[in-house]
């Protein structure tokens, strides 16, 4: 068995089997932000704004919940230890919310689909923050958390791509619409939920390390623990770096299939967004080596850079003329999630120092941090995205003026070059010495 804390070399398969999961959260953002509010839509139950204001709810309970869970899974102590339970018991939970949305009986109104949300969003949180945490303690040597991060991130990559397969085989065969492809890509996320569960459950215990024994005496103080995050200005900036990050990929994310169809002239985004995460699965593992010999900042920037040049280069794009885009979108899968993988290294050697300074376990309230992050910079990018291209006068189903294409097209580059961009400015006052690596 793998236990907390160990500093020997996992194999690929036991990793694998530990990434599993990734598979079902990574793979969830896809229909949660693209095409279940467009499915409760279709159902002509609830209004435009309903749907909206209950997806928009469900956001901020994420963020609410996640630094709970984090904290209370750092201070669980139980036979099975402190992650593994919140891993299956959030499981189960996400599972339930999987079944009660995507497979919704007919006529539903806000009160079923806000108690779905909660529900699936509340046992999403629990799985994925407790599981990136363990993954953090499964080693204590800095280039195997390296390693360990990209097994999971390259589930997430691995999910998003599945997920994407079936409304892009369903767009090549002309078969089917909206009612159907919801039901199938939860069908995806459930198996893989569930072969994950039972991976997780069989093949991994977990242990406490001798300096977590010792917080096991120690009582729980929250207060402590959220004035100990306050004051760490590495920690911030790693979060901030993050921020910055998620803000450039959701602007992208925002305006990409009105930049495919509206400025390129083509039906086919899900097929090219396809090929981008194709190209995401190796992803991962290419930058975790790159840090192997550059260390975990210095490859960050470099990722970083690569983004900003990538999107900067998509200004040379012409209209109805798209072969250099694939090849730009390709380059952008290569690079998919690279700062994210860093930076969730990063994170696991600030709870180190603040495990070895005070005795208190906080892996699990550092990495919930990631998740509120996430849901505010994709929150935020939509509505900076639509802001934009809308104040350039872009309409989208309507005749748009060359000016509002071009207002378009100048986001579609730039918006997100300025959030890596960002995140390289932020992360660039760290200390070199701060990385383990």
């Amino acid at each position: 068995m793998t236990h907390t804390g160990s500093a020997d070399r996992i194999s690929g398969r036991r990793l694998a089997a530990f990434s599993t999961i990734g598979i079902a959260t990574g793979g969830l953002n896809v229909p949660l932000q693209a095409f279940l509010p467009a499915f409760y839509i279709a159902a002509g139950t609830m209004s435009l704004q309903t749907v909206g204001t209950v997806f928009m709810i469900s956001r901020l309970w994420s963020a609410i919940s996640d630094p709970a869970i984090g904290w209370l899974s750092d201070h669980s102590r139980t036979r099975w230890g402190r992650r593994k339970p919140w891993v299956i018991g959030g499981g189960l939970l996400f599972l339930l919310g999987i079944g009660l949305l995507f497979y919704s009986p007919a006529g539903v109104g806000p009160l079923y689909l806000g108690i779905s949300l909660l529900l699936l969003c509340l046992g999403w949180t629990a799985t994925a923050t407790p599981l990136y945490a363990w993954g953090g303690e499964l080693s204590a040597d800095p280039r195997e958390r390296s390693r360990i991060q990209a097994y999971i991130q390259t589930g997430a990559s691995l999910g998003v791509f599945l997920v994407l397969l079936m409304p892009a085989l369903l767009d090549v065969a002309g078969y089917g619409g909206i009612a159907v492809r919801v039901p199938l890509m939860g069908g995806l996320l459930a198996l893989a939920l569930v072969i994950g569960l039972v991976l997780i459950a069989s093949l991994y215990s977990e242990s406490i390390a001798p300096v977590a024994q010792s917080t096991a005496t120690s009582a729980p103080r929250w207060r402590e623990s959220l004035r100990a995050l306050g004051r760490d200005a590495m920690l911030w900036r790693i979060i901030l770096s993050d921020f910055f990050v998620t803000l450039g990929q959701g602007c992208r994310g925002a305006v990409f299939l009105f930049f495919v169809t509206y400025y390129l002239g083509l039906g086919t985004a899900s097929i090219l967004l396809l090929v981008q995460y194709a190209a995401g699965i190796l992803a991962s593992p290419l930058w975790a080596q790159i840090s192997y010999r550059l260390g975990r900042i210095r490859t960050l920037i470099a990722a970083e850079a690569v983004q900003v040049v990538i999107n900067l280069a998509l200004l040379l794009v012409v209209a109805h003329r798209p072969w250099l885009f694939v090849l730009l979108l390709v380059a952008q899968g290569l690079t998919q999630g690279s700062g994210n993988l860093m930076l969730r290294a990063m994170i696991y050697d600030v709870a180190d120092q603040h495990r070895a300074r005070s005795g208190i376990e906080r892996a699990g309230l550092f990495s919930s941090i990631f998740n509120i992050t996430t849901n505010a910079a994709f929150a935020l990018a939509v509505g900076i995205s639509f802001a934009v291209i809308g104040w350039f006068g872009f309409s989208p189903g309507q005749a748009n003026s060359p000016q509002a294409m071009q207002g378009l097209r100048l986001f579609f580059a730039l918006g997100p070059a300025l959030g890596h961009l960002l995140s390289i400015l932020v992360i660039w006052g760290i200390r070199r010495g701060a990385e383990a690596s």
